[in-house]
């Protein structure tokens, strides 16, 4: 029954619209067997409502966007297209999610801000990443273009990596972005360490569904993954 109502989602079998901030709500004691089950699977749930697929839930969780039957009894890890629409319901519900959660991070990240600013894009890092530093040299480009960058932890390889602690000694330098400059180049960090907030960006990015850096976040929410040469990224950003 499962790989069935997996196939009927697959194929477009559903009516879905896209879902508003105002439809994120946390969780409540009408959801406690969903939630229940999701503890078995070692998922923590953030927050819980009505899905755009009828008798769906969308739930939001540590690990990324899940969607569930009311009872907690199906579980679907897997995107959701809606034909009808030509659109990836995974994105239109987690945008409004992602922008709501990242106003916390407003001031935590580390800012190369344009001089004629235009956007501002938020950018889960790691400073040991090939196509993290690629976009790094591209810096001054999307500054001079209007765009500016916000950086965001996400050590790739967790909580108990060398890179972890690296980022850790980067947004407690006093300079942080000459720091981030110095590690994007392979440049040793000194070691200075300090109360931060790289655990808590680490994991909203997890919350997020990322999985790899470098991971783009656009105005809007929306999540694209991978580096982005200036002109594909100034025509994703045209579509906002």
């Amino acid at each position: 029954m499962h790989k069935l109502l997996l196939a009927l989602i697959g194929f477009g079998f559903i009516s879905a619209a896209a879902a508003s901030s105002d439809n994120i709500q946390t969780e409540t004691k009408q959801y406690q067997q969903v939630q229940q089950q999701f503890k078995l699977l070692n998922l923590n749930i953030k927050a819980i409502s009505e899905s755009p697929v009828s008798g769906l839930l969308q739930v939001f969780t540590d690990r990324g966007l899940f969607f569930s039957s009311k009872d907690g009894n199906f579980f679907i890890d897997g995107k959701i297209y809606d034909l009808n629409n030509r659109q990836l319901v995974n994105d239109s519900v987690m945008q409004p999610f992602i922008k709501q959660q990242l106003v916390a991070m407003t001031d935590q990240g580390i800012l190369y801000k344009a001089k004629n600013e235009k956007y501002v894009i938020d950018v889960f890092t790691d400073p040991t990443c090939g196509y993290c530093r690629k976009l790094h040299n591209d810096m001054q480009a999307y500054n001079d273009a209007g765009i500016s960058v916000r950086y965001l932890a996400f050590p790739r390889g967790g909580e108990n990596s060398a890179t972890f602690l690296q980022m850790q000694h980067i947004w407690c330098s006093k300079d942080s972005k000459a720091a981030m400059n110095a590690a994007k180049k392979g440049d040793k960090v000194a070691a200075t360490m300090c109360t931060n907030s790289v655990q808590q960006q680490y994991k909203l990015g997890e919350s997020f569904g990322i999985t790899g850096t470098p991971a783009i976040v656009l105005p809007s929410g929306r999540l694209i993954p991978g580096y982005q040469p200036l002109p594909q990224l100034l025509a994703q950003l045209a579509q906002e």
